[in-house]
């Protein structure tokens, strides 16, 4: 794992390329460049262990999934905001210990003991239950799991958007066990860990993030996990359609562009 240290004399700098001296100065207007319709292609994100960044809001969590299988109950809830790194996290446990990817639309399509069956031995990861929160049929299978998980002593990792406290249950059995349950939290980011972040998914997309563009972008981005993930899209497209490279020029139309939605 990449551990992000936001001390004062840390830089982000030291991890970039070192800019071209030319880099955005004879960049055309946007108006005189070509423009094409970009193709769909989807990106592949890192998801290793080696890819995941380690930073000041995210150490607790992973100390809760470090501690596993020395959890204190049957079912972990991994809690966090969107694309704050649940998924990515959640996947380096299920790869550590072989886990079953269990989809949350099965707690409305399957039995519990359907979903025990096809795990096998395994454990079990639910990635983004908030949606079946709140659905009787889904929260009734989602309790006789955690019976079943607690008789057979295995686990299971659960990731939402959500706490406990804020879901409106059907069931009052599966609420008294969800907001028992161990939570770990995956905070607000820092300067320090958006700007990797911002790296890494340019990265990500075979895409160059030079460091001035970087500092030009922190200061003015929302600062949200969810917010970089659709700049980064933005500026992807931007890119492809306009054939120009990740410069600051660029950036400040798709800022404009977003702050004028």
């Amino acid at each position: 794992m990449t551990t992000l240290n936001s001390s004062p004399d840390s830089s982000l700098e030291s991890s970039l390329e070192p800019p071209l001296e030319s880099s955005g100065s004879q960049e055309a207007p946007a108006s005189q460049q070509p423009h094409q319709i970009p193709l769909d292609l989807s990106c592949v994100p890192a998801m290793g262990r080696e890819d995941f960044m380690i930073a000041p809001c995210n150490q607790d969590a992973l100390s809760w999934i470090d501690r596993w299988p020395d959890w204190p109950a049957p079912i972990l809830l991994l809690q966090g905001p969107a694309a704050c790194g649940k998924s990515h996290m959640a996947a380096v446990w299920a790869s550590r210990n072989n886990a079953l990817h269990v989809p949350a639309k099965w707690l409305s399509t399957h039995d519990a003991a359907d979903i025990i069956a096809q795990s096998g031995s395994r454990d079990i990861l639910i990635d983004y239950i908030d949606p079946w929160l709140g659905s009787q049929k889904a929260e009734t299978q989602l309790f006789h799991l955690y019976n079943m998980l607690k008789e057979s002593g295995k686990s299971a990792l659960l990731t939402m958007r959500m706490t406990p406290k804020q879901v409106d249950f059907a069931l009052p059995d599966l609420a008294s066990r969800l907001c028992a349950a161990p939570v770990a939290r995956i905070k607000a980011p820092d300067e320090m860990l958006l700007g990797a972040v911002l790296v890494k998914l340019f990265q990500d997309r075979q895409l160059k993030l030079e460091a001035p563009v970087l500092q030009y972008i922190l200061p003015r981005a929302e600062r949200s996990f969810a917010a970089i993930h659709h700049l980064v899209d933005k500026a992807d497209m931007a890119a492809l359609s306009q054939h120009r490279a990740i410069s600051i020029p660029l950036m400040r139309e798709v800022l404009a562009n977003e702050h004028n939605l």
